[in-house]
C-alpha cells in the first residue's frame, strides 16, 4: 500500500472569543494535509510566509498506515484549498466532498470536510466527517482532537471525555490526545484537570505547541492573564538561549496574546499581535474583528472594510462582523450596502441594541437611504435611536450621545417640514452635514462611540463567533 508522505500539512483555523473569557472557543478544524508533493513546505508556510496548514504527523509512536490519495482525489483536494485561502466556504465544502468521492480512504479529505461543515455551522454533519477520517485512519490525531472539541462546545462534553479517553487508552503515548482533554476539560470549567492534562501532554512531547496553547486559552478563562502571557510567551519569545521558543509564527499564540493586551488596555500592542496573526494566518476571524474595529474607532473605515468582507466571508454568521461592516460602509458612503448589512444584524440579534444606534446614524447622516424619502429617513432615525435608548438606557458617567443625536435628528425633520411648507411640495433642504468621521471615539463592547458628529460606532466583540477554518489541530 503506498503510504501519504509524514511532513503533511493540515490547515487551521480558530477564533477566539474577546472579553469575555468564559466563552473562548478552542482551536478550531482545519483542511488536512494537501497532498505529498505539496508538504515539503515547512510548517505548513506557503512561500509568501502565509501559513496554510499545520504538520499532522502523529505525536505518539506507532502510528498505523496512512493511505495516500488518488491523483483525482488530489486535485479536487488542491482546489479545495485554494477555494478556502479566499474564503470561498461553499465551493471548499464542493470540492472536499469530490475528493472523499474520488477516494474512499481520503481521510485528509473527510476531515478537512468537517473542517469546512463546521465553518458552516452544519454541525452534525461535521461530526461525521470527522468520524470518518478516524474510522480510515484510527490514530489521525487532528480529527480525533476536532471530534471531541466540537463534541465539547455542542454540549456534550462528557461524551468528548468518554470518547478521548477510550483515545487515550489506544494512543497512551499521543499527546494530541492529551492536549485535547485538557481542551475539553477547560470548556467544562474544570482548570486544575485541564492544566493536568495539558501539562501531562508536554510529558509525552516537551515541544508540542497545541499543548502550551490549550494552558494559555485555560488561564485566560479561568482569568489569570498573568500566567497566560508567561505560557504565551514561552511559546512565541521564549526565555533565553537555553529556552527558545516553541514556535514564534504561531498566529493563534499571537491572536490570543492580542486579545489580553487589548483587555489590559495596551493597544499599539494588541494591534501589532493582531497585525502578526493575519499575516500569518489570514483566515482568523476575530483578529479581523478586533484589527477593524480599532481602525474603526479611529475612523479608518478605508482599511477595516476589507478586514471585515474577509471575516464575513470566513464566518459568515459572525454579528458583529456584519455590525461593524454596516458602520464601515456607512462611512464609506456606500449607504445600500450599510443598510442591507446592518438589517442582516437586525435580523439575526433581535437584542442587540447597538445595531438600532447605528442604524440611527445611518438613517440621520446618510443622503438618499434605499427605499426612504428624507423626510422617511428622519422619522427612522429618530424611532431607531429611541429603541436603543430602551435598550440600554444611559448610565451616568457614560459617553452615550443618544439624546444629542435625537434632538439633532428632529431639528432636522423639523427643517424638512418647513421647507415642505414654505415650497408647497415634498422637496426637502439638504441633508444635515456630519462631520467628518475622525472624531470617532473608543466604544467599549457595544456601546456607540461618540457619534455626534457622524462618527464610527465600531463594537468591540463581548464574545467570539467562534467559527472554523479548515483545520482543527
Amino acid at each position: 500500500m503506498k503510504l501519504a508522505s509524514s511532513s503533511a500539512f493540515t490547515l487551521v483555523v480558530l477564533a477566539f472569543a474577546s472579553g469575555c473569557a468564559s466563552h473562548t472557543p478552542p482551536p478550531a478544524a482545519a483542511p488536512a494535509p494537501p497532498p505529498p508533493e505539496e508538504a515539503a513546505q515547512s510548517a505548513g508556510t506557503s512561500s509568501g510566509g502565509v501559513q496554510s496548514g499545520i504538520s499532522d504527523r502523529p505525536t505518539g509512536e506507532g502510528a498505523s498506515q496512512r493511505p495516500a490519495m488518488n491523483a483525482s482525489a488530489q486535485q479536487a483536494y488542491n482546489a479545495a484549498m485554494s477555494a478556502f485561502k479566499t474564503g470561498d466556504l461553499a465551493g471548499a465544502r464542493t470540492q472536499f466532498t469530490r475528493a472523499t468521492q474520488a477516494d474512499s480512504k481520503a481521510y485528509q479529505a473527510y476531515y478537512s470536510l468537517g473542517v469546512v461543515q463546521e465553518r458552516l455551522n452544519e454541525l452534525s454533519n461535521a461530526l461525521s466527517s470527522y468520524r470518518q477520517a478516524t474510522l480510515i485512519v484510527p490514530d489521525y490525531e487532528p480529527a480525533i482532537f476536532a471530534y471531541a472539541v466540537l463534541l465539547a462546545r455542542s454540549g456534550k462534553a462528557d461524551q468528548a471525555v468518554e470518547y478521548l479517553n477510550g483515545r487515550a487508552t489506544a494512543m497512551p503515548k499521543s499527546a494530541a490526545v492529551s492536549a485535547a482533554l485538557g481542551e475539553v476539560k477547560s470548556i467544562q470549567g474544570d482548570s486544575a484537570a485541564a492544566q493536568r492534562y495539558a501539562q501531562e501532554a508536554l510529558k509525552k512531547n516537551p515541544d508540542y505547541a497545541p499543548a502550551m496553547l490549550a494552558l494559555a486559552r485555560d488561564h485566560y478563562r479561568a482569568r489569570r492573564l498573568d500566567l497566560a502571557l508567561y505560557t504565551l510567551r514561552a511559546i512565541l519569545d521564549g526565555y533565553g538561549p537555553e529556552n527558545p521558543p516553541r514556535d514564534k509564527n504561531n498566529a493563534e499564540a499571537r491572536l490570543l496574546r492580542g486579545l489580553i493586551l487589548k483587555e489590559q488596555g495596551n493597544r499599539p500592542a494588541a494591534i501589532d499581535e493582531f497585525q502578526k496573526a493575519l499575516s500569518l494566518r489570514p483566515d482568523l476571524v476575530e483578529a479581523r474583528v478586533q484589527l477593524a474595529a480599532y481602525m474603526l474607532e479611529s475612523g479608518n473605515a478605508t482599511d477595516a472594510a476589507p478586514l471585515l468582507e474577509g471575516a464575513v466571508r470566513y464566518d459568515n454568521d459572525n454579528v458583529l462582523a456584519h455590525l461593524n461592516l454596516g458602520d464601515a460602509y456607512r462611512l464609506l458612503g456606500k449607504t445600500g450596502d450599510a443598510k442591507r448589512e446592518l438589517e442582516w444584524v437586525q435580523k439575526a440579534d433581535a437584542q442587540l441594541a447597538q445595531v438600532h444606534y447605528d442604524l440611527g446614524l445611518l438613517y440621520l447622516f446618510s443622503d438618499n437611504v434605499p427605499g426612504s424619502t428624507p423626510a422617511q429617513a428622519t422619522d427612522t432615525a429618530i424611532s431607531e435611536l429611541e429603541q436603543y435608548k430602551k435598550m440600554r438606557p444611559r448610565q451616568a458617567g457614560s459617553n452615550d450621545d443618544t439624546d444629542e443625536l435625537i434632538t439633532r435628528a428632529k431639528a432636522k425633520k423639523a427643517m424638512l417640514e418647513a421647507g415642505a411648507a414654505d415650497t408647497g411640495s415634498t422637496s426637502a433642504p439638504a441633508a444635515a452635514a456630519a462631520p467628518a468621521s475622525s472624531s470617532a471615539a473608543t466604544a467599549p463592547a457595544a456601546t456607540p462611540a461618540k457619534a455626534a458628529a457622524g462618527g464610527a460606532s465600531a463594537a468591540f466583540p463581548e464574545e467570539t463567533a467562534g467559527k472554523k477554518t479548515p483545520g482543527k489541530k
